[in-house]
């Protein structure tokens, strides 16, 4: 089994990323530098195939401690197959850096250069000061957004192709090509297990924004203790609320600061508040409209793509705001740009005013969040979409999409059975949009996944 290293100086988001692979926290992450003094190991599966990640200290020598870190760092790349150089894009790069990736380049191994950390347009710009590493394989991510993970993931998933034998990749074919037109067979859990479970809902947002008022407003009982004093809420705060004959559960989670404020029991109300969203449907991610919208937002919604659910945004206080809510709804599109599924409604918890409105939008986005999908639409949507604009080649080889089918539920998961693993993440968006255009996928988050035919190899 490969193994597949991730290395960079102190705090560039390694174990970040390692989590974000693994799908489970793992290795502690914090913005202390130098964390991560040893090295984190586990097998995970990149789309149908396993190898082993490591997780790495950072490269410093400035003290004795960094200089063994980086010493045994170095000695475990010697035994890795594939290298992840990440780096921090939120500065220019150091002559530290390139000399450290040049030293790596020599070892005549895969290594790709990622880019961490390009969360906005001026981080994307600088991004381009890195072409003077000169890497043949760079890829520009944001671990917080999951923004970049999967063409990170499908360019190590083409380095795997002889770990997986033949028999197992017609597995998938077989698998695949047992599916009726109507996409019966999908995961473990099938549509009756979605239907008969109640829709759970996780409140999210940081201090003080009213997220204890929403619940009390939707449950129409004071269930939560509401107070000025930001904070009340650590511990999670459920109650059952039946609104036409389905069940839905809210959680009101603890309020999140900002990372320098969390202290004590409030960082363990945090990782409780990460738990709780792994188990959830769907997030109201509230924010208040009174204030102006804070990175600290920004963040916080980053976890409901973190865990794939379907999205609210919630605009509270709107009885306390003098903007337009088409302007402020154009500031929230443009800010969480990696949530433009989730549709926006204003309210005033306070107040009851629209909050009627938020049933319905979670039963309508439950539907589309465990949908399934004929295979037979699907095939047509993707013959329609690469005939109106063709996939680009890779690498002067062209690309084929075979054919496509919904492998999973909440959220709609698409495998796309193809000649070759890549599939540019331009074009990847192109086909999801056009998807939204197609189906109702309103509120929910739609996979891609691609998947190689027959054999597992790409075709030359």
């Amino acid at each position: 089994m490969k193994k597949v290293i991730l290395i960079g100086r102190p705090n560039v988001g390694k174990s970040s990323l390692f989590n974000r692979f693994v799908g489970k926290r793992i290795a502690i992450t914090s913005d202390i530098s130098g964390t991560t003094r040893d090295t984190n190991k586990t097998v995970i599966e990149i789309f149908d195939k396993k190898c082993i990640l490591i997780d790495s200290g950072g490269l410093d020598d400035s003290s004795e401690m960094f200089a063994k870190v980086q010493a045994k760092t170095l000695k475990e790349v010697q035994n890795c197959d594939i290298i992840l150089f990440i780096v921090d894009g939120k500065f220019m790069p150091s002559d530290d850096e390139k000399k450290l990736f040049h030293s790596f380049s020599g070892l005549n191994k895969p290594l790709a250069l990622v880019i961490n950390k390009i969360d906005s347009k001026k981080d994307e710009e600088r991004s381009f000061e890195f072409i003077e590493f000169g890497a043949k394989d760079k890829f520009n991510i944001s671990v917080s957004h999951n923004d970049g993970i999967d063409e990170v993931k499908s360019w190590i998933y083409k380095l795997l192709d002889d770990e997986i034998s033949a028999d197992e990749s017609e597995n998938f074919d077989d698998f695949i090509s047992n599916l009726d037109e109507n996409g019966e067979i999908l995961e473990e859990k099938d549509e009756s297990f979605y239907e008969n479970k109640p829709i759970k809902v996780g409140i999210i947002g940081r201090v003080n924004v009213g997220k204890s008022s929403l619940l009390n407003a939707l449950v129409k009982e004071n269930r939560a203790v509401v107070s000025e004093v930001a904070g009340t809420t650590i511990d999670p705060v459920n109650e059952n609320y039946t609104f036409n004959d389905k069940v839905i559960e809210f959680v009101d989670t603890a309020g999140i600061r900002k990372r320098g404020k969390i202290e004590g029991i409030e960082k363990f109300a945090l990782n409780r508040t990460e738990k709780i969203l792994e188990q959830c449907d769907i997030a109201l991610m509230v924010l208040d409209a009174s204030e102006p919208f804070s990175e600290l937002d920004e963040r916080i919604a980053g976890l409901a793509a973190k865990f794939e659910l379907g999205v609210i945004i919630v605009l509270n206080k709107w009885d306390k705001s003098e903007e337009d809510f088409d302007k402020v709804q154009k500031k929230i599109k443009d800010k969480f740009r990696f949530l433009s599924y989730a549709p926006i409604i204003s309210v005033s918890a306070l107040g009851g005013k629209r909050i009627h409105k938020i049933y319905d939008m979670i039963l309508e986005i439950y539907a589309n969040f465990t949908q399934k999908i004929a295979t037979s639409k699907l095939n047509d949507f993707i013959a329609e979409a690469t005939a109106q604009h063709p996939i680009p080649q890779d690498k002067g080889k062209n690309v084929k999409i075979y054919y496509a089918a919904q492998i999973g539920f909440a959220p709609p998961k698409i495998a796309l059975v193809m000649n070759r693993t890549v599939l540019h993440f331009s074009y990847k968006r192109y086909l999801i949009n056009q998807m939204r255009e197609n189906f109702t996928l309103n509120g929910t988050p739609v996979i891609l996944l691609p998947r190689k035919k027959g054999n597992g190899k790409d075709e030359k």
